[in-house]
């Protein structure tokens, strides 16, 4: 994860890597498709339970957006811990909810920029 990562929620990173290796000019995985890999430090997560349970949410909203997905490796990676005092339980449906939603956020595909108008023709004095 050298490089900065291209999607950003207040709790998640999301980085990406090509899946083949520039150096070596071979594969890094065997078939072209979305890799998903999940980073979820114990800084940010301190049980176990919870980890698993933010895992499980990770990988269900990618293989629900699994036609959506670049092809690529991605990292999705905890940032910032959820607030035990508002999630008090690891398994608890609001915990599931609010990682849902920043993950749909963040495996979302990038909106395109609003085109600028073009320039207005400015009249020449004569």
């Amino acid at each position: 994860m050298a490089g900065a990562p291209v999607a950003k929620t207040p709790h998640f990173a999301l980085h990406r890597a090509a899946l083949s290796s520039a150096h070596e000019g071979r594969a890094l995985f065997p078939v072209a498709d979305a890799w998903v890999g999940v980073l979820l430090p114990k800084r940010w997560a301190k049980r176990a339970v919870t980890r698993n349970a933010i895992r499980r949410q990770i990988y269900e909203v990618a293989r629900h957006r699994a036609a959506s997905l670049p092809q690529a490796a991605l990292v999705v990676r905890l940032r910032s811990e959820f607030s035990r005092q508002q999630f008090v339980s690891a398994t608890s449906d609001a915990l599931k909810r609010a990682v849902r939603a920043e993950l749909e956020q963040l495996l979302a595909p990038p909106r395109s920029a609003p085109r600028a108008a073009p320039p207005a023709e400015i009249p020449h004095a004569v």
